[in-house]
This record gives C-alpha cells, structure tokens and sequence, in this order.
C-alpha cells in the first residue's frame, strides 16, 4: 500500500489502527477484570482451605479430649472390676482398700478417688478427705448408681476442692488478667475447678452396690494442654513465621494453656473476647474464624463444652498465628499483579510496533540464509504456521534446512561408526599381538626349559659314573689302610659328605629333568600331619636359629599326594624360611579350606618374618638354578617344589616385602 492510499483511508478503518485496538483491548481491559474475579476466587478458597484447617484441628483436639474421658471411665471402671479391688474390699484389715485407692489414683494419674455408698457417704477416699463428706448427687454418680458408668467433664467449687485436698483449691485459683474485649466482670480471680469426672458401679463385701468415683482437675494442667498442642501442631504442619496454641477455658477464663502472655509465661487467668463468648457459651456454636487471642490475631477455633447437668460450662480452643498466611496471601497477590503490570507493559510496545512486523519473516528468512551458510545448519526461521505467501516460504525453508541438517547429522554418524570400527580392528589387531607376543615367550621358554632338561639329564648321567667310581675307590682305599685309617677319619667323612651331596645335587637335577620318572605313590593325607612330621625333621635347625613356632590347623579337607613329595615340598620351603631368619623370629604354618575357580581344596602357608625379597627377585625364584645363597643353594629346590605341586593339580605363590618377611601359599585340589 502506497503512502498516498495509506493516507486516503480514515483512521478508525486503517487495519494497524484496528490490529492495535484488537490487541490491546484484551490486555488493558478484559485481563484486568478476569484477573480481579480470579483473585476475588482464589482469595475465598484460600480462606475457606484455612477453615478447614481449623475445623480439622478442632476435630484432633476434641478427639483427645474424648479419649482421656473415655480412658479415665475405663480405668476406672476396670478398677472396680478387677480382682485386687474385691480382695481388698474383702479384707479384714481396714488399711488395704486406702491403701489400694491411693495406688491406684497414683497410678491413673487422678486427683482424687474415693468410694461412695448410696446415701452418698464416703466410705472410703485417696487422698483421705478433709471434710467427712462431699457433694455427691453429681448426675455422673446417679447414672453409675444405675449400673451405667459415665464420665465427663464438671465444675468443682473451691469448697469441694478444698474438702477433697487443699492443694487442688490452691491449684484451681487463677488470678484474671485484664483481656481487652472481653466481658465486663466484677471478679479478680476464678477459683472453681473443671474436673474431669468419673463414676464406675461397684460391689462392696456382701454384693453392697456402692459407686466409684475419680477425677482429675485440668485447671493448671500444662501436660495435658500440651499433649493436644503437640498432637495437633506439628512442626511441619505451619509455615515458618506460624505456631500453634491450644487452651482449655473455664467459662471464658484460660484454666490451661500454652498461649503466652509473654516471654516465659503462660496466659493463664486472660479471657476470651466478648464475641466468642456469645457465640460458644451464650448460643453453643462452635466458632471457624480469625479472633483476637491475647496480644495477636489468630485463625482460631472454639468449641463449648457442657458437664453432667448439660450446662455450657468452658470451651476447647485451638488456633494457629494468622500474620504469616496473611501475608503470604498478601505477598501472592502483590506478584500476580505485579506480573500482570509487568507483562502488560512489556507487551505493549510489541503490539505498538505491530503494524511494522509485516516484513519481519523476510528479514529472518535473510537472517537464517547468512547464518547457514556460515556454517549454522541449526539456524530457523521459527516462524509459525502461516497461510500467507511470507509465512509458507519460511515453512518450507525450515523444512529443507531440517533435511540437510539430518542429512549432515547422518553423515557424521556414519563416520563416526566407521571410526568405531577401525578402533574395534585396530584394539582387535593388538590384542592379537600381545597374545602372539605372549605365546612366543612361551615358547622361548619351554624350549629354554627342555634344553635345560636334556643338558641337565646327560650331566647327571654323566656325573654318577665319576661319583660312583670315586665312591668305591674310597671304599677300596679304607679297607686297604684298615685301622690305620681311624688317623684321616675326618678327611673321609669330608670325602663321603661331598660324595654323597654330589649325589644329591644330581639327583636332584634328573628329578627336575624328568619328574615323570620320580612320580611317586600318591595316597589321601591330611594336611596337618604332614605339617607336624616336616616340623619334625627340621626341629634341630629351628631349635638352632631360635625360630618360634605357630602351627594354625584350619583344615578338614584331605588331599591326594605323594607323601615324601608334599614332605620334600613342606620341608624346602620351612628350611629358605630359617634361611630368611638368620637372627631369629616368628615361622607360621597355616592350613585352610580353600575353594578355587569353584573347586574344593585348601591352602598351605608358610609365613617368615625374615628379611624378604625385592620383586625383581620373587619374579625369578621359581627359575632353574637361580639362588640366592651363592655357596650353598643349587637352584633347584623351589623349581622342583613347584614341579611336584603343579603335577598334582596344585598351584604355588609367593608374596614377600624387604624386612618384612615371606609367605608362600600351596594350594591343592581336595581329594575325591
């Protein structure tokens, strides 16, 4: 549309005049008024939800109150019942039904508890009464001389208080609190008591029916208050900023309550306001409604209560401190209106500048064109749906944007599953080499170790034709000097001491050569005794060394081997253990059932506190000929010790720290 045309149409028809109307009617007068109707609403709910409340936690409390008066008629009535009660009414000793009724209010917790006969007198109370007598045509006594126990709630004078015990008249005096709002009165104290009171049929010696009569006086009662306060308010059931408060009244006075006057006390003696008065003692409603409670304003609850004669005698109070919902409403109020004002006023340049928005889609059309080719195949349009020409091109580009961008995503998935792969080939190629690597030391060495074998198997063959010529010359050579030869008896028990550990080493060196050959007969042993025959045989270089002994027996199992080879075995290791300990120490030989790679067997350790080994050296003593003790080891014996376990099924470790000691482990199947 050309200026002029622009210019030709009236204002109240230009369409950015009506779009501007369109748009801001519904902002700055429809809202508006729905917004007052919705807070008017949610304003009355809110205050009906605290009603509720209230009225739930008034049902609590009252709840309780029936409770205590429904437990204190059944204790009582159980009381009268029971079997302690008739053997003490049958007593011949006048002290026991005292003593039972003053056990018993103890236990209660009453205050009082006595025994009344029909014509009202007392034959029996705890605590003993001051006056010989009381008031006794409560109509809880006359339901109980009629075989119905009742219990509820009465007024006591001070005088009956004072007749039954004059703790309880000093208890029951409250001195009044000026309360504003409260009934105009004369008096400057309230000095009745309410008491719950109970009265349960009973049966004295001879089937004489008398009544049993108990109470307990609420005025001053903080545990009992308390209780309902702790039962009904919760710690999470208010706000922060919010407390609970539960009172008991005696007419309009506060007898009990956990109401603060101020700081560390408590508002006994105030009065409920005049309103509340009228309406639950004068008309005996029951009061839903904010009220003022001594110094606060507080969502409260009041509820009358009526003693025997059915008389509106006090009230059950809960309530809850109304600033903090107060304000909460308040504060909720004054951010849904300030979020209104904020959003009105945010969008109101928007629609101002609404007319000039039309060319807008092209502009981010352009925009999202210069953004993708930089690079940005994520770059909208984000316009919405649209009829017109402007709006479907910036649809289908956004549509086409999509498919490169998935097409792009598709790409970089593709590569990165064939750089996955050529990971998962390459991590597959190495694995192969290691295992290649692995196979090939393998090989080197069972070739080193049959080389070794064949070398060592010719050079003890070869050896024993020397050795046993030697032997015999020597033989010869003794025979032919005869008693002469007492003169160099030291030089030939030298000559056959090395003789003889030639032939040892030899035959050591065939039987790690071919153990096969040297296999023995394989028989079920148990551990243990092998252990203490081994000990045996080395006992003289323990004792030697001065080496401490600990055998630990922790096996059941058997096993199934050559005797002397599991000895040889025992005793090879026991005797690098002593070696290990030049000066002393401590040699633990433990057994223990041991299951390994689910098959049953058991462990043989054998502990030093000697001086260790490096791991450079652990990694290489199970090798043939390799010693650490340069003038008297051959090599030989743990190679050929792991040789006879590992024939028999078994497996042979070893773990050592320098200065710490030593513990090899054998473990061996269980026999079958």
């Amino acid at each position: 549309m050309s200026d002029a045309t622009a210019r030709s149409v009236p204002p109240g028809r230009s369409i950015r005049f009506r779009l501007l109307l369109i748009a801001l009617l519904p902002t700055f007068v429809v809202l508006p008024l729905l917004l007052a109707v919705a807070i008017m609403q949610w304003n009355q709910k809110f205050n009906d939800t605290l009603s509720l409340k209230i009225n739930g936690d008034l049902i609590i409390a009252r709840q309780y109150l029936a409770r205590v008066l429904d437990n204190t008629g059944r204790h009582i009535e159980a009381l009268g019942l029971s079997a302690r009660f008739r053997d003490a009414v049958n007593s011949d000793d006048p002290t026991t039904l005292p003593r039972l009724l003053e056990l018993s209010r103890q236990e209660l917790d009453l205050d009082f508890l006595y025994i009344a006969d029909e014509r009202g007198d007392i034959l029996s109370s705890a605590p003993d009464f001051a006056a010989p007598s009381i008031r006794t045509e409560w109509p809880v006594i006359a339901s109980a001389r009629m075989d119905v126990p009742w219990t509820t709630i009465d007024i006591f004078s001070n005088e009956e208080l004072a007749a039954i015990a004059p703790e309880l008249a000093e208890r029951a005096r409250i001195e009044l609190v000026p309360t504003p709002n409260a009934a105009p009165t004369e008096r400057s104290e309230e000095t009745r008591g309410m008491v719950v009171h109970s009265a349960t049929p009973a049966r004295l010696r001879g089937g004489q029916p008398v009544v049993l009569v108990g109470g307990q006086l609420l005025n001053q009662n903080l545990d009992f208050i308390d209780t309902i306060n702790d039962l009904v308010y919760r710690t999470e059931t208010l706000p922060d900023g919010s407390q609970g408060t539960a009172t008991l009244f005696l007419d309009d006075v506060r007898v009990t309550t956990n109401v603060r006057l101020f700081e560390g006390r408590r508002a006994l003696g105030t009065r409920v306001s005049n309103a509340v008065r009228g309406a639950a003692l004068d008309e005996g409603r029951v009061w839903l409604e904010s009220a003022f409670v001594v110094n606060d304003w507080y969502i409260s609850a009041y509820e009358p209560i009526t003693d025997s004669y059915g008389r509106r005698v006090g009230m059950l109070y809960v309530g809850f401190l109304e600033a903090p919902f107060t304000s909460a409403k308040y504060a909720t109020v004054l951010i849904i209106l300030a979020a209104f004002v904020a959003v009105a006023m945010a969008s109101a340049p928007i629609f101002l500048r609404w007319a000039g928005a039309i060319f807008r889609p092209l502009e981010r059309v352009t925009a999202t064109i210069s953004r993708v080719e930089s690079g940005d195949l994520g770059a909208r349009t984000d316009l919405p749906q649209a009829r017109d020409e402007i709006g479907r091109v910036a649809n289908h580009l956004d549509g086409l944007l999509g498919q490169i961008q998935e097409r792009d995503r598709q790409l970089r998935e593709w590569n990165d599953e064939l750089n996955r792969r050529v990971d998962e080939r390459t991590h597959e190629l190495q694995l192969a080499n290691r295992q290649l690597e692995a196979t090939t030391k393998q090989l080197i060495v069972s070739e080193k170790l049959a080389a070794i074998g064949e070398i060592t198997a010719g050079v003890a063959h070869e050896i024993n034709n020397p050795v046993a010529v030697m032997q015999g010359n020597l033989d010869v050579i003794r025979s032919v000097v005869g008693r002469r030869a007492i003169l160099a008896r030291t030089e030939f028990r030298l000559l056959d001491e090395q003789i003889h550990r030639i032939s040892q080493i030899v035959a050591k060196l065939l039987q790690f050569a071919k153990p096969e050959e040297f296999a023995g007969y394989v028989e079920r042993h148990a551990p243990d005794d092998v252990v203490a025959d081994s000990l045996l045989l080395v006992r003289h270089l323990l004792n030697k060394a001065a080496i401490e002994v600990v055998t630990d027996k922790g096996t059941t199992r058997l096993v199934l081997m050559n005797r002397t080879e599991l000895q040889q075995v025992i005793v090879n290791l026991v005797v690098n253990a002593i070696h290990a300990m030049p000066e002393g120490g401590r040699l633990t030989l433990r057994t223990r059932d041991v299951d390994l790679d689910d098959q049953r067997g058991l462990t043989i350790d054998i502990a030093d506190t000697g001086v260790g080994m490096a791991a450079e050296v652990m990694e290489r003593i199970f090798d043939p000929f390799f010693t650490t003790k340069r003038q008297e080891g051959t090599g030989l014996g743990l190679s050929i010790s792991r040789t006879l376990i590992e024939r028999q099924g078994g497996r042979i470790s070893v773990e050592s720290e320098p200065g710490r000691g030593t513990t090899f482990t054998i473990w061996l199947p269980e026999a079958s």
